[in-house]
């Protein structure tokens, strides 16, 4: 028997020279796949008649001859359904010819390539008009059908649709080309294109479809996929004219009529508004008489100096229905508002625009906006203007370098790809939105902010003093006070404050001032119903992406419209739940907490102001600008430590064994070498002048104030990690618990790894803090007077609940007595509840 061929490469025949050449089999394609002829629709028609066209040049006839020629097939745009726009965003086909004559010059097929509308044609325009046109004509009639079937059963319509009430006229049959809107609405149903409908849908439907519009999302696709799948099983399908099956017949009929249901709905209920603002008007003129009577005429425009403007009573009754204002900032002020940023509520480029076909009542107009935007430019090339700081400046600069929301250009959305980069809300104390602002920058710029605000302001009275939670209220309330972006007028009637749970990542000193849980006169008011607006808004993020850019508005406007109507009914249980929840129970467990202090209410707000005194000045903040020098001294120190850990284990080992003089002298100049660095260190560090800069640290030994330092250092450092475990820990606890949408699997995988692998930075800083705390009370010396700061636990659960971790290390000598709010246990425990 013949051996087997080896299958190794090294067995295979060979040639001399270059070799045989192994090419790999090529894989036959499947012709069935690769060569089946597909004709497009309409093709042969087009190819007839641009055939004809070109046998009218090469013949020397000019295109307007007896031949027939493309400008005269155009349809009439007035009578041509809503459908045959909607979404239809391809234009210039590419038509295949047949090959002309070789002296006729090939056409330039760069300008037939199929191209992506991204702007509204005027075809679109025109059927958008006639819509806009129609929809204020059917108002009457849709507030007839409205009183004559609300509260009953709804009746199987007609077979005959007549605007005839007796029913008992002589019927006769005719075909129309055209028919009465009006008669149509009379009768339930509502058309899907303002000229010549082919289809109505039932306002029953609609109304049913925009009530759950407002509780879940925009869903036109769905309920277009069900109703066709339910009359398919049933044994109803759409055909076209030849009697083939339409793949999808409802979806654009049924959104344009979803889409424009709701904007008749919209008008009714404005007409219906101003209808009721005038009664009120007339009201208002009927309880004070004027000297000389005249005829009244009611008007909406005109605001009372007295009461809020009508739509802020419309938003929320609790906060603009009252007709005394002027309450102190001091004290809590009027009116409590919170504003945020969202840069998830994206929309893309390439999703394009539609015409205009609604007016947001919750946006701000967008040249309202870019005005500001231009003001704040102009003002901030003037020098600013010298004002006496609340908070150190030191600290501020820390707040605005730790918060993204503060830097105006850094880019949160790749503007390559999305034109409108998100959301800015602004609500009230009861999280209510009022109004919103369109992002279209690359980041979080002031000029939202100030719109919303400078807008709120338009439509309070004079005397209407105004809290603003923002999570850098800080950082924005220095640039007003500034630069001139605000009126004077405004100015002092504004005051600012963090967010809740933003206000544990400022500094202690901004806490003090701008921290709502410290600061007086705010209550419960915490700032973080923007994030629960958010979390709400979650639903459109997807849709709004790929929709037009005005339907991304109307989107978010109508579902604003919807949450506001929802909490404001909800508005007496929500108060009563904050009351009970929040007043009772917090104020009883404080007022069982004061009642076991010793110090009085007298001595614990004398205290307390004692605290804010000594906390805000600017001695506190003196590692602020020392910081880049000491940061470098240290990091040089800590070199040298860790060389003379290894020069003290080298010298060990050495000395065991049996070493040479030479060897020992060596180890000996390294010694000499490194204590020379050491004292060289030091010199660096008396250059720094910290004694002549803070002469209360003069005398107090080097080691110590050193350590003192980067123990504060190291402190705010753990009190950042801190908060970020915090806010992870909390987003997994309320998903459990269900107070906000479950995580997603793969949201909640990275979320736990976060914290595991932030963990062990923490609690090694954590030993290393408690570390420094033993090491200063062993070169703790009485004369000083400078507090020593508390060790922090290491297990995170009671690092949560421990109050010092949001206190600063104390720095400088105390004169006379240390403090009893810095010493005495029940004094800070009453301060914190006499806060509360």
């Amino acid at each position: 028997m013949a051996p087997q061929p080896s299958n190794t490469r090294a067995a295979q025949l060979t040639t001399s020279g270059l070799g045989a050449q192994f090419v790999s089999p090529r894989k036959p394609r499947n012709k069935l796949k690769t060569q089946t002829l597909v004709e497009l629709p309409g093709q042969k028609a087009k190819q007839d008649k641009l055939q004809a066209k070109l046998a009218a040049l090469l013949a020397g006839k000019s295109t307007s001859s007896s031949e027939p020629t493309t400008t005269s097939t155009s349809p009439d745009i007035e009578n041509t359904p809503a459908d045959a726009y909607e979404d239809s965003f391809i234009e210039n086909e590419v038509f295949p010819l047949i090959q002309p004559d070789e002296s006729v010059p090939p056409l330039n097929t760069s300008e037939c390539i199929k191209s992506h509308r991204i702007l509204p044609d005027v075809a679109a325009a025109r059927l958008y008009d006639t819509w806009k046109t129609l929809i204020p004509t059917l108002v009457d009639v849709q507030l007839g059908y409205t009183q004559r079937t609300v509260g009953k059963i709804l009746e199987r319509p007609s077979m005959v649709l007549s605007a005839c009430r007796s029913r008992k006229c002589a019927q006769r049959r005719t075909t129309l080309i055209g028919l009465f809107f009006d008669i149509l609405i009379l009768h339930g149903l509502f058309p899907t294109s303002p000229s010549q409908p082919r289809m109505a849908v039932s306002t029953d439907l609609l109304a049913f479809y925009r009530a759950l519009f407002e509780r879940s999302c925009d869903a036109v696709n769905a309920l277009a996929s069900a109703l066709h799948t339910h009359y398919v099983r049933r044994g109803f399908r759409m055909t076209n004219g030849k009697g083939e099956f339409i793949q999808e017949p409802f979806r654009r009929s049924l959104g344009q009529a979803i889409l424009w249901f709701d904007v008749l709905q919209v008008e009714l209920e404005s007409q219906l508004e101003r209808a009721v603002q005038a009664s009120r008007d007339l009201v208002e003129a009927s309880r004070e008489p004027p000297e000389h009577p005249a005829p009244f005429i009611p008007t909406v425009d005109v605001i009372p100096r007295e009461r809020c403007a009508a739509i802020l009573l419309q938003r929320c009754p609790a906060c603009f229905g009252g007709v005394v204002f002027g309450r102190k900032l001091e004290e809590g002020g009027d009116i409590h508002v919170a504003t945020d940023g969202n840069f998830h509520h994206r929309h893309r480029r390439s999703a394009g625009d539609s015409p205009h076909f609604y007016d947001p009542s919750y946006f701000l107009p967008k040249a309202q906006v870019d005005a500001i935007g231009r003001h704040i430019d102009r003002t901030r090339k003037s020098a600013p203007k010298p004002h006496a700081p609340l908070v150190p400046h030191e600290a501020i600069d820390l707040c605005e370098n730790s918060y993204e929301a503060t830097d105006g250009k850094k880019q949160k959305a790749a503007m390559d790809s999305f034109d409108d980069t998100g959301v800015m809300a602004l609500i009230c104390r009861h999280d209510i939105p009022l109004f919103f602002a369109n992002i279209d920058t690359p980041g979080e710029q002031q000029k939202y902010a100030v719109a919303l605000i400078d807008h709120l302001f338009a439509l309070i009275p004079g005397g209407a003093t105004v809290v603003t939670l923002y999570d850098v209220g800080c950082v924005l309330a220095r640039s007003l006070s500034q630069y001139d972006i605000l009126a004077e007028t405004v100015t002092k009637r504004l005051r600012f404050a963090t967010t809740a749970m933003h206000a544990y990542g400022h500094e202690w000193s901004c806490q003090l001032i701008y921290n709502p849980r410290i600061c007086e006169g705010l209550g419960l008011s915490d700032g973080e119903g923007t994030e629960r607006l958010w979390s709400r808004f979650i639903r459109l993020i997807g849709i709004q992406r790929s929709s037009s850019r005005q339907r991304r508005l109307w989107l978010l406007d109508r579902q604003a419209a919807a949450i506001g109507l929802e909490m404001r009914a909800d508005l007496g249980d929500w108060i009563r739940r904050r009351l009970k929840r929040g007043i009772d129970e917090q104020g009883t467990a404080a007022q069982a907490t004061l009642s076991e202090c010793d110090a009085t209410i007298e001595d614990l707000r004398h205290q307390w102001a004692l605290q804010r005194q000594s906390q805000l000045s600017i001695r506190a903040h003196a590692p602020a600008r020392l910081k880049k020098e000491l940061d470098t001294v240290f990091a040089l120190q800590g070199d040298l430590d860790a060389s003379e850990k290894a020069l003290q284990a080298t010298s060990e080992v050495i000395s065991k064994g049996n070493a040479s003089q030479c060897t020992r002298d060596a180890i000996e100049s390294l010694e000499r070498s490194h204590q020379r660095l050491m004292d060289k260190v030091d010199v660096l560090y008396a250059s720094l002048n910290v004694h002549d800069r803070f002469p209360e640290l003069e005398g107090i030994n080097v080691e110590f104030v050193r350590t003192l330092l980067l123990a504060r250092d190291l402190k705010i450092n753990i009190r950042k990690r801190a908060i970020g475990s915090f806010f992870e820990w909390d987003k997994l606890d309320r998903a459990v618990g269900g107070t906000q949408q479950a995580l997603g699997t793969k949201l909640h995988q990275q979320t736990q790894k976060a914290i595991s692998k932030r963990q062990p930075a923490l609690l090694a800083a954590l030993r290393k803090f408690n570390g420094y705390c033993e090491r200063l009370e062993e070169l703790y010396e009485p004369d000083c007077s400078i507090p020593l700061p508390t060790p922090l636990p290491t297990k995170l659960n009671e690092l949560r609940n421990d109050q010092t971790l949001m206190e600063d290390i104390w720095i400088t000598p105390s004169v006379g007595d240390v403090p009893r709010w810095l010493d005495d246990q029940d004094v800070r425990d009453g301060i914190r509840a006499m806060l509360k």
